[in-house]
């Protein structure tokens, strides 16, 4: 297996991803074959590490997906004649899903950064921002060392320098309070490298206005400004025991599968369609931006989540799509909807400056950005019906990320699409919901239990 690194840091907003993305370009300038990879549930960041590298990034998971799958994904990096795997961690070192002292609470499998490294033994370089400290930088540092089994803090990375003798200070700091950790660099300040974001994290790597200036900046000030001989020293090819292939994440709802992909419809995770395209079954990218509606003779429609309240005006108005849509749910059509992609499914989506806008009217759901609301978390789910991933009692992990409002939610518990438990196990009731061939939630799926091995035919409603 190629070596690997991995890019954590204290907490979020420390710098990973400018970090990762300058690593990422120094080295392929250099020649290396890098592979990439994002701890846990993530869409944009991996978008970004996809257009630096120019290759699919792969979400790795402890906590949503069974031992042989993330082993599988872990071994498949190193496809393609890698010689590097640089995998982003998320939010701290040490943050989970669950806590110590959390009922049930597993640090093996509790979706950190930390129980991956475990995992698959890949060192640590920790990314810390140093604005605002000197030699106390080097505490922070010594902090994290030991502090979980099986986890090698081999680096140090510090960004937000204020200049020469600030890094100077990092480096004598923690030299002396942290040894053992090399200090591999520290990048200065430079607002031309900030990412902008919005309500879900950074805008889109497809809706940049000068992303390949972004990521040429960041390159050469790794270059400049890291020891990428000493990084390249440090990846470890890691403890992974896998067969030829990962198993399938998901498995693919129809043989013909029609799948929206455009800037509303970006959060479609590779390694599920790259499962679906293993089991034998055809992917169909459509844009509903567009007005494109999915081929008259696909089997099975998949609408991933996205961004669509930015564009609801202009999906409202796409006829063809919207109808083929409608069209396709008519004749039995399996047809399931991620978060956007079931807002749009739904009877209105209102957006942010309270303006309503009519949707597919397949689920009987009205949803609205004009008064936010956080919705974060994994979930355990269960089917409480057939739908297009599976019957009644299929079981499923994935993850809620959203800021919409339910306005209206009609038919009750008896024409939800899932009993829904959050990491900790607590009871969240029903999700989502059902109509015929048509189902959606707010959750995007990330794995399931027993996935069959061949493609099943496309459902027809219950």
């Amino acid at each position: 297996m190629a070596p690997g690194l991995i890019l954590a840091a204290p907490s979020s907003t420390s710098g990973k991803t400018t970090v990762t993305l300058a690593l990422i370009g120094a080295l392929v300038r250099r020649g290396l074959h890098v592979a990439t990879a994002k701890v846990g549930p993530d869409y944009i960041d991996p978008a970004f590490h996809a257009t630096a590298g120019g290759r699919a990034c792969v979400n790795l998971d402890t906590w949503a997906m069974p031992p042989p799958l993330l082993a599988g994904l872990a071994a498949d990096l190193s496809g393609g004649g890698t010689d590097l795997i640089l995998c982003e961690g998320v939010m701290g070192l040490l943050d989970g899903a669950t806590a110590p002292g959390d009922p049930g609470h597993d640090p093996d499998t509790d979706g950190s950064t930390a129980a991956l490294a475990a995992r698959l033994g890949w060192p640590v370089v920790l990314v810390v921002d140093a604005k605002g400290m000197a030699a106390s930088a080097g505490a922070v540092v010594r902090g994290f060392q030991g502090t979980r089994p099986g986890v090698t803090l081999a680096g140090v990375i510090f960004t937000r320098v204020g200049g020469t003798r600030h890094a100077e200070i990092l480096r004598a700091g923690t030299q002396a309070l942290a040894p053992g950790v090399r200090v591999l660099g520290a990048l200065p300040r430079d607002d031309r490298l900030a990412l902008p974001s919005r309500h879900l994290g950074l805008v889109q790597a497809g809706e940049h206005p000068d992303l390949a200036t972004v990521l040429e900046g960041a390159a050469a000030l790794a270059e400049t400004h890291l020891d990428l001989d000493a990084l390249v020293s440090l990846a470890h090819a890691g403890r992974v025991d896998a067969g030829d292939s990962a198993p399938r994440p998901l498995p693919p709802p129809g043989q013909r599968i029609a799948v929206a992909a455009d800037l509303a419809f970006a959060f479609a995770y590779p390694a599920v369609l790259d499962g679906w395209r293993t089991a034998g079954a055809e992917v169909r990218p459509f844009s509903p931006l567009a007005d494109e509606p999915p081929d008259a003779d696909t089997d099975s429609i998949y609408l991933p989540g996205g961004y669509p309240e930015l564009h609801a005006g202009r999906l409202a108005a796409n006829a063809c799509f919207l109808d083929g849509l409608r069209a396709a749910a008519a004749r039995g059509v399996p047809v399931f909807g991620e978060c956007g992609g079931y807002m749009v499914l739904g009877r209105g989506l209102v957006d942010a400056d309270g303006t309503r806008h009519a949707m597919a009217g397949l689920l009987p759901v009205e949803t609205s950005f004009a008064q936010r609301r956080l919705h974060l978390g994994y979930r355990s789910i269960t089917a409480l019906g057939p739908m297009p991933l599976g019957s009644a009692g299929a079981a499923f992990r994935g993850h809620e990320f959203h800021v919409a409002r339910v306005l209206a939610e009609d038919g009750g518990d008896q024409d939800a699409l899932f009993a829904a438990r959050d990491a900790r196990g607590n009871d969240l009731g029903g999700s989502g919901r059902r109509a015929g061939s048509v189902a959606g939630s707010f959750i995007h799926l990330i794995a399931g239990g027993e996935v069959p091995d061949t493609a099943p035919p496309a459902m027809m409603p219950s």
